[in-house]
């Protein structure tokens, strides 16, 4: 559990030549009874692991179609406890690593020591907090390794060969690689950065490198692939369950597009 089984998943891959595939989805989407639904969905369809959206009211990273996806999931009842039970569901049902994503407010609010043991009892491996700077870190990594967590932290394109050098020596269990400047959503083109940020990352660390941001279809996913460990994909797969007009139909849309998406990187 926690860094060991994220490793591995990042040695499988390797090993099958092919980055990894992490969907993103919010918690609680449709509705919190429904959620598991969708991600054993995904799983079933490719899925190498999840990154687990807690929902939040200020998700200053994400843009309109995850915002909305947040607030949905806030008012069918995904509160902070229902995210993580609905993420503990994930990891037992799935057994696929599980990387929760969420934002500091909450972190603090709860305490950070007890969130990180509430996320770890829940089975969770990582957590990625993506309004927290690598600089301001240290009381959550303290905790996060006292409880067997891994932290993911970011670099963009704008970041220099210093900032980069923090974000390895921190040790973060890998290292998000935002593909395109912006909040998170769907873009026609992308892909112009992946290749110089990942050369710019492998010389300073080995620790695997995962894109995410504005990777929305099979191409795009492809692409990130062939320089990186691992790839997310968010925007695409969350505005599904929102179109989608009943839980059973969200997951054949989204079992349609992972399916497509992991295919891409298999090839």
């Amino acid at each position: 559990m926690g860094r060991t089984a994220i490793r591995d998943m990042f040695a499988r891959t390797k090993a099958e030549g092919r980055a990894a595939f992490l969907p993103f989805m919010t918690a609680g989407l449709p509705t919190p009874a429904e959620s598991l639904s969708l991600f054993q969905a995904m799983a079933d369809a490719g899925a190498d692991g999840f990154e687990v959206g807690i929902p939040y009211t200020d998700p200053l990273m994400d843009g309109p179609v995850i915002q909305r996806g947040s607030d949905t999931a806030i008012r069918a009842g995904a509160t902070l406890d229902v995210s993580v039970s609905i993420l503990k569901s994930v990891a037992a049902a799935t057994s696929k690593p599980t990387i929760a994503m969420t934002y500091v407010n909450p972190i603090f609010r709860r305490g950070v020591d007890r969130f990180c043991a509430e996320l770890a009892g829940a089975g969770a491996d990582a957590l990625i907090v993506p309004d927290l700077p690598v600089d301001e870190s240290q009381s959550l990594r303290i905790a996060a390794e006292r409880h067997g967590l891994g932290v993911v932290l970011f670099v963009a394109p704008t970041s220099d060969a210093g900032r980069i050098e923090a974000v390895a020596a921190a040790d973060p269990v890998f290292i998000y690689a935002v593909a395109e400047m912006g909040v998170t959503g769907e873009r026609t083109d992308s892909g112009s950065h992946v290749e110089a940020i990942a050369e710019r990352v492998r010389k300073v660390t080995d620790a695997p490198i995962v894109f995410g941001v504005g990777i929305s279809n099979p191409e795009q996913a492809a692409a990130a692939g062939r320089v990186a460990d691992g790839v997310i994909v968010g925007s695409a797969l969350v505005r599904r369950a929102l179109e989608a007009d009943s839980a059973d139909a969200a997951c054949q849309s989204l079992a349609t597009a992972v399916s497509a998406i992991a295919e891409a990187l298999r090839t």
